[in-house]
Protein backbone atom coordinates (compact mmCIF):
# COMPACT_ATOMS: atom_id res chain seq x y z
CA UNK A 1 0.00 0.00 0.00
CA UNK A 2 1.25 3.18 -0.93
CA UNK A 3 1.13 6.44 1.04
CA UNK A 4 -1.57 9.52 0.29
CA UNK A 5 0.94 12.16 -1.32
CA UNK A 6 -0.68 11.59 -4.61
CA UNK A 7 -4.13 12.57 -3.62
CA UNK A 8 -3.29 14.99 -1.44
CA UNK A 9 -4.95 18.23 -2.63
CA UNK A 10 -2.67 20.97 -2.55
CA UNK A 11 -4.93 23.78 -3.91
CA UNK A 12 -6.76 24.95 -0.94
CA UNK A 13 -9.06 27.34 0.01
CA UNK A 14 -7.78 29.41 3.36
CA UNK A 15 -10.21 31.65 5.08
CA UNK A 16 -9.46 34.17 8.02
CA UNK A 17 -11.94 32.46 11.09
CA UNK A 18 -13.91 35.88 12.13
CA UNK A 19 -15.63 35.56 8.44
CA UNK A 20 -19.12 34.59 8.46
CA UNK A 21 -20.85 31.47 7.83
CA UNK A 22 -22.56 32.94 4.93
CA UNK A 23 -19.21 34.49 3.22
CA UNK A 24 -17.82 30.79 3.64
CA UNK A 25 -20.45 29.04 2.29
CA UNK A 26 -20.54 31.29 -0.80
CA UNK A 27 -17.13 30.98 -1.17
CA UNK A 28 -17.48 26.73 -1.25
CA UNK A 29 -20.08 26.85 -3.85
CA UNK A 30 -18.12 29.56 -6.25
CA UNK A 31 -15.15 27.16 -6.01
CA UNK A 32 -17.26 24.06 -5.71
CA UNK A 33 -15.50 22.91 -2.59
CA UNK A 34 -17.07 21.64 0.53
CA UNK A 35 -14.54 22.53 3.17
CA UNK A 36 -12.20 25.58 3.83
CA UNK A 37 -8.74 25.52 6.17
CA UNK A 38 -9.67 28.35 8.41
CA UNK A 39 -6.91 30.58 9.96
CA UNK A 40 -5.77 33.20 12.05
CA UNK A 41 -3.28 35.52 12.03
CA UNK A 42 -1.78 33.32 9.17
CA UNK A 43 -1.76 30.07 10.58
CA UNK A 44 -4.24 26.95 10.41
CA UNK A 45 -6.67 27.30 13.09
CA UNK A 46 -9.10 24.60 12.17
CA UNK A 47 -11.51 23.53 9.24
CA UNK A 48 -14.95 24.55 8.13
CA UNK A 49 -17.15 22.63 6.29
CA UNK A 50 -20.72 21.87 4.69
CA UNK A 51 -21.32 19.40 7.18
CA UNK A 52 -20.92 22.63 9.90
CA UNK A 53 -22.86 24.59 8.10
CA UNK A 54 -25.79 22.58 8.18
CA UNK A 55 -25.83 20.70 11.32
CA UNK A 56 -24.42 23.89 13.63
CA UNK A 57 -25.89 26.67 11.78
CA UNK A 58 -28.55 25.95 9.65
CA UNK A 59 -29.98 22.95 11.90
CA UNK A 60 -30.28 25.37 14.53
CA UNK A 61 -31.84 28.10 12.74
CA UNK A 62 -29.20 30.83 13.07
CA UNK A 63 -28.34 33.24 10.60
CA UNK A 64 -25.36 32.48 8.47
CA UNK A 65 -24.81 36.62 8.25
CA UNK A 66 -24.43 36.35 11.80
CA UNK A 67 -22.35 33.35 12.70
CA UNK A 68 -18.68 33.92 12.64
CA UNK A 69 -16.81 30.44 11.13
CA UNK A 70 -14.55 30.51 14.47
CA UNK A 71 -17.83 29.52 16.52
CA UNK A 72 -19.04 26.57 14.49
CA UNK A 73 -15.80 25.42 12.64
CA UNK A 74 -13.98 21.96 14.31
CA UNK A 75 -10.90 22.58 15.71
CA UNK A 76 -9.47 19.14 16.46
CA UNK A 77 -8.43 17.90 12.81
CA UNK A 78 -6.11 15.19 12.77
CA UNK A 79 -3.60 15.35 10.88
CA UNK A 80 -0.96 13.63 8.59
CA UNK A 81 1.95 13.10 6.91
CA UNK A 82 2.36 12.84 3.16
CA UNK A 83 3.77 9.40 3.67
CA UNK A 84 0.90 7.92 5.83
CA UNK A 85 -1.30 5.05 3.97
CA UNK A 86 -4.89 5.49 2.82
CA UNK A 87 -5.77 2.56 5.24
CA UNK A 88 -4.48 4.53 8.58
CA UNK A 89 -6.11 7.88 7.55
CA UNK A 90 -9.93 6.16 6.64
CA UNK A 91 -9.04 4.81 10.92
CA UNK A 92 -8.32 8.21 11.72
CA UNK A 93 -11.71 9.38 10.17
CA UNK A 94 -13.69 7.07 12.04
CA UNK A 95 -11.74 7.53 15.19
CA UNK A 96 -12.58 11.33 14.71
CA UNK A 97 -15.95 11.25 12.81
CA UNK A 98 -14.66 13.23 10.17
CA UNK A 99 -14.15 13.50 6.50
CA UNK A 100 -11.15 15.58 6.43
CA UNK A 101 -7.50 15.63 7.47
CA UNK A 102 -5.09 18.03 7.15
CA UNK A 103 -1.59 17.09 5.70
CA UNK A 104 2.06 17.98 6.94
CA UNK A 105 5.45 17.53 5.64
CA UNK A 106 7.31 18.11 8.88
CA UNK A 107 6.01 21.27 10.22
CA UNK A 108 4.55 22.93 6.77
CA UNK A 109 1.15 22.72 5.92
CA UNK A 110 0.64 20.88 2.37
CA UNK A 111 -2.89 20.22 2.07
CA UNK A 112 -6.12 18.03 2.85
CA UNK A 113 -7.73 14.52 1.84
CA UNK A 114 -10.82 14.08 2.10
CA UNK A 115 -13.21 10.64 2.17
CA UNK A 116 -13.55 10.94 -1.32
CA UNK A 117 -10.02 11.33 -2.38
CA UNK A 118 -8.79 7.81 0.01
CA UNK A 119 -11.41 5.89 -1.71
CA UNK A 120 -10.57 6.88 -5.02
CA UNK A 121 -7.30 5.93 -4.11
CA UNK A 122 -8.35 2.36 -2.55
CA UNK A 123 -9.86 1.70 -5.63
CA UNK A 124 -6.65 2.21 -7.67
CA UNK A 125 -5.00 0.11 -5.38
CA UNK A 126 -7.27 -2.62 -5.99
CA UNK A 127 -7.73 -2.35 -9.49
CA UNK A 128 -3.77 -2.57 -9.94
CA UNK A 129 -3.59 -5.73 -7.81
CA UNK A 130 -6.19 -7.42 -9.83
CA UNK A 131 -4.35 -6.13 -13.15
CA UNK A 132 -1.25 -7.55 -11.58
CA UNK A 133 -3.15 -11.22 -10.49
CA UNK A 134 -4.74 -11.52 -13.87
CA UNK A 135 -1.55 -10.76 -15.78
CA UNK A 136 0.27 -13.14 -13.07
CA UNK A 137 -2.34 -16.07 -13.66
CA UNK A 138 -2.48 -15.61 -17.55
CA UNK A 139 1.06 -15.75 -18.55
Amino acid sequence: MGSISEKVERQVVLLDENKTSYEAAVLMSEKHIGSVVVTRNSEIVGLFTERDLIHRVIHERRNPENVTVKEIMRTKVPMVTLDESSEKCIELMKQHNCRHLLVFDVDAFVGIISLRDLLVLLLDEKEELINQLTKYVTT
